[in-house]
């Protein structure tokens, strides 16, 4: 699964990886949460032939997924994940999976290993080699008895390769840059053309590093969350609300 990631390049280091354009300035998110808001890309109108303006744009969404059918969302699940096997056809993300396929840029997630059923030791797991990567995402726009209408996203899953699975057993799908626009075409694509794109990442892409314990809680968003444990010890904990400039993002 994937409960926890970060953002942490710069607005025009994230708007170069997904070929957007400028974006509006955000800060560097180190321990992103379900129900708080996320960068998602999705395919834009398409351009004129010769044009070179980026024909993708950026939305902000709501980690958690809420079908147009749910009547009571709270009854219903939080869905911030989705598994990839069956998507298509599971009533909850078959509408996304058609029409709404998006990228969700990341600069690495978290992951705990298990331990008699417990939550046990944390990891931040990251490119070896640095940079992005784009998870597959899927966008929902939920409108609210009220009237007001909410973009909502998950996250999609598969079975986790060599270098995860002693750590967990699912870790996100990595949609490669050379099939980003496969991908997010929604009009000519459907979701068996793309199948072949939910699949592990390769080996020795990801390095997982353990950490310590501060990124458990949500209210814990500086860099001192991705510093490799046991080597670092005396971290300097937030106090509980430092995480505002996060939910702030959908004030803006």
């Amino acid at each position: 699964m994937c409960g926890r990631f970060a953002l942490t390049a710069t607005p025009d280091r994230a708007a170069a990886f997904l070929g957007l354009p400028e974006l509006e300035d955000f800060p560097p998110r180190y321990n992103i949460a379900p129900t708080q808001p996320v960068l998602m890309a999705i395919a834009g109108v398409p351009r004129a032939p010769g044009s070179n303006l980026p024909d993708r744009q950026p939305m902000l969404v709501r980690w958690g997924l809420i079908p147009a059918w749910v009547k009571d969302t709270r009854a219903f699940p939080l869905l911030f994940n989705a598994r990839s096997e069956g998507a298509a056809q599971k009533a909850s993300f078959r509408a996304a999976m058609r029409h709404r396929r998006a990228l969700v840029p990341a600069s690495g997630f978290y992951e705990w290993r298990q331990s008699g059923g417990k939550r046990g030791q944390p990891y931040w797991v990251r490119p070896k080699h640095g940079g992005l990567v784009a998870f597959a995402g899927l966008i929902e726009t939920y409108a609210e008895p009220g009237g007001s209408e909410m973009d909502t996203g998950a996250i999609l899953t598969v079975n986790a390769n060599a270098d995860i699975a002693h750590i967990h057993d699912r870790m996100p799908v990595v949609i490669d840059p050379q099939d980003f626009a496969r991908w997010l075409d929604c009009r000519t694509r459907e979701p068996r053309d793309v199948a072949d794109l939910l699949r592990p990442a390769q080996l020795d892409f990801f390095e997982a590093v353990p950490v310590s314990d501060l990124v458990n809680k949500v209210a814990n968003t500086g860099p001192e969350i991705q510093e490799r444990w046991p080597e670092f010890k005396k971290a300097r904990r937030r106090k509980p609300g430092a995480d505002d400039s996060q939910m702030s993002l959908f004030q803006q």
